[in-house]
C-alpha cells in the first residue's frame, strides 16, 4: 500500500530508511497539485492565502485594476502584486513573502473585499508564516515540527511601504511607536524615529521626492506636451458603433464623485467672480523658472495661487473651516491643506498639499510635482487624497474662463481658475496696455459664509497675485 501511494504522488521526496517503519495512513498526505508528501522529519512548501488588508478610511472593497504577476511567477517581499482602486485612492499591493504564486482569486475589474484572499503563495515552510495570514490545507505536523501558527510576539501593523522604509534604514518596527489607528506605524513615525536618532529637524510635512512605481515594461516618462499647440485634438480612443446599449457599474473615483457631489447638493452655494491682472506675476515666474529647473522642479502658477490663498485664509479662517452635520458647531482647521483638482485617466481626483501655511512657494512646487507624477501614474495614496480643508480647481489648463465650482464636503469654499488671456486694459493714465487677465469663480457655503467675507478674501488674494512682491511681507 505504501509503494502504491508513493508511486501515485506527483512529487516524491526520498527519506531515510529508519522512517519507513512509521508509515501509516495518517503519515502520508497528498493533494492534486499543492499538497506535498510529508513526514515528521521533512519540511515542505506551504500555501498561504495573502489577504487584502485594511487600507483605512473605512474602505471595505476595491476594484482590481491590474495584475503585475501571474500564476507560477516567483515573488519576493515588497514585489508589486497588483494595483487596486477604491473610491478614494489607487493602491499598489506588495508581497509580504518570498514564494511562488499558485492562484489569483480575482480577474481584472473584479471587486475584491478587505479581509478576503487576493492570491495563494507557496512558501518555504521552514521560514515560517506571519500569524496574520491563513494557511490553505496542509498535512498535520507532529510535535517535533516547527509550525507557522506559533505566535512570535506582538503583531506590528504597518503597510509594505513603511516596512520597506524601515528596512532600508535598518530600523526594527518593534522599537517604533505607532500613532495610527490600532497603533499602526505610519511613514511619519519612521521619519520621526530617524530624526530622534540623528538629531535632524524634519519639516511638518515630508517633502522627500517619491518616484512613482514603474512596471518593468514601461520606459522613461513621456515627453512634455507641446505648449505651442493650440488646436484641441480629438480623443485618441477607437470609436466602435455596436448598435447596442452598454451598461457599466459605477466604480473607483467615479463612485467617489457620485457620493461627494450628492452630499454637496445639500449645501446652499453662492458664487462670486472677479478678474485678476497677472502681468507682474507672469514676469516674476519667467525669472524664477530657470532657478527652479536647476533644482529639478517645474514651477507653474499654481504654487503662487496656493500660497496666496493660504495667506488669505490666515485673515479669514472661516473659509478654512467645516460645519458639523447638525449645523451646530464650526471647526476652524489649524492646517491649510489646500486641494488641487486634477484631471487624470482615472477621473477627477483632488489631492491636497499639506500644511501650506508653513511652506514656501518652492516647497509647494515640489509637492505639486510629486502629486502630479503620482496622479499620472495612478499611484496617489489615501493620505494624499484626504484631509483637505480648501480647494482650488484650475479649469483654465483645459479651457474656459468662468466656472461654477461645487464645494467638496466637509469644506466650505472652493475656487475655479480660468485660463490666462492677453487682453487690453487701461492703466492709471488712461493708456491702453496689454494685460495678462485671469478670471476666478468662488463658491462658498452660505450657511456660515456671507458674500462680504468672500469678497474681502478674494480681494486680498487678488492683491497678493497682482503685486507678488507684497507677499514677502506676510510670508512666514
Amino acid at each position: 500500500v505504501c509503494i502504491h501511494r508513493v508511486r501515485s504522488c506527483s512529487s516524491i521526496r526520498f527519506i531515510k530508511s529508519k522512517y519507513v517503519c512509521v508509515f501509516d495512513k495518517s503519515a502520508l498526505k497528498f493533494s492534486h497539485q499543492q499538497r506535498l508528501f510529508r513526514t515528521s522529519a521533512v519540511s515542505c512548501g506551504q500555501i498561504v492565502q495573502f489577504k487584502l488588508s485594511d487600507i483605512g478610511e473605512g474602505i471595505t472593497e476595491v476594484t482590481v485594476k491590474e495584475w503585475y504577476i501571474k500564476e507560477g511567477d516567483s515573488v519576493s517581499q515588497f514585489d508589486s502584486i497588483c494595483e487596486v482602486q477604491s473610491d478614494k485612492a489607487s493602491v499598489t499591493i506588495t508581497s509580504r513573502y518570498d514564494g511562488v504564486i499558485r492562484k489569483l482569486h480575482y480577474s481584472i475589474d473584479d471587486i475584491a473585499f478587505v479581509g478576503k484572499p487576493l492570491v495563494d503563495i507557496e512558501i518555504d515552510a521552514s521560514k515560517g508564516v506571519a500569524p496574520e495570514e491563513d494557511v490553505v490545507e496542509t498535512p498535520p505536523m507532529s510535535h517535533e515540527e516547527h509550525t507557522h501558527q506559533e505566535i512570535k510576539g506582538h503583531k506590528t501593523l504597518a503597510t509594505p511601504a513603511v516596512r520597506r522604509l524601515a528596512m532600508e534604514n535598518n530600523i526594527k518596527l518593534s522599537e517604533v511607536v505607532g500613532t495610527g489607528k490600532d497603533n499602526r506605524i505610519l511613514k511619519e513615525d519612521i521619519l520621526n524615529y530617524l530624526a530622534k536618532q540623528t538629531g535632524a529637524i524634519l519639516p511638518p510635512s515630508p517633502k522627500a521626492e517619491i518616484v512613482p512605481h514603474l512596471r518593468k515594461t514601461e520606459a522613461v516618462p513621456a515627453a512634455p506636451r507641446d505648449k505651442a499647440r493650440k488646436i484641441p485634438l480629438p480623443v485618441s480612443r477607437p470609436i466602435a458603433f455596436s448598435g447596442k446599449d452598454k451598461t457599466e457599474p459605477v466604480t473607483g473615483f467615479q463612485k467617489a464623485m457620485v457620493k461627494t457631489m450628492s452630499a454637496a447638493l445639500k449645501i446652499p452655494h453662492f458664487g462670486y467672480c472677479d478678474e485678476i491682472d497677472l502681468t507682474q506675476l507672469v514676469q516674476l515666474r519667467e525669472e524664477l523658472k530657470p532657478l527652479a529647473e536647476i533644482r529639478g522642479v517645474k514651477l507653474s502658477f499654481m504654487p503662487f495661487f496656493i500660497k496666496a490663498a493660504s495667506l488669505g485664509l490666515l485673515q479669514y479662517p472661516i473659509l478654512n473651516a467645516s460645519l458639523d452635520e447638525n449645523c451646530q458647531n464650526v471647526t476652524y482647521k489649524a492646517s491649510h491643506n489646500i486641494g488641487v483638482a486634477m484631471d487624470t485617466e482615472q477621473g477627477l481626483i483632488v489631492p491636497n498639499v499639506k500644511n501650506v501655511q508653513v511652506c514656501s512657494v518652492f516647497d509647494i512646487a515640489v509637492e505639486l510635482n510629486r502629486l502630479q507624477s503620482l496622479g499620472s501614474a495612478g499611484q496617489l495614496g489615501t493620505g494624499d487624497l484626504t484631509g483637505g480643508t480648501f480647494t482650488l480647481s484650475n479649469i483654465g489648463t483645459i479651457g474656459g474662463t468662468y466656472a461654477k465650482p461645487v464645494i467638496l464636503p466637509p469644506e466650505v469654499a472652493i475656487g475655479a481658475l480660468g485660463k490666462i488671456q492677453v487682453l487690453p486694459r487701461f492703466n492709471g493714465k488712461g493708456e491702453v496696455f496689454k494685460a495678462q487677465i485671469m478670471k476666478v469663480s468662488w463658491s462658498a457655503d452660505h450657511r456660515i459664509i456671507d458674500g462680504a467675507t468672500m469678497a474681502r478674501f478674494s480681494n486680498l488674494w487678488k492683491s497678493y497675485l497682482e503685486n507678488p512682491a507684497s507677499m514677502l511681507l506676510d510670508l512666514k
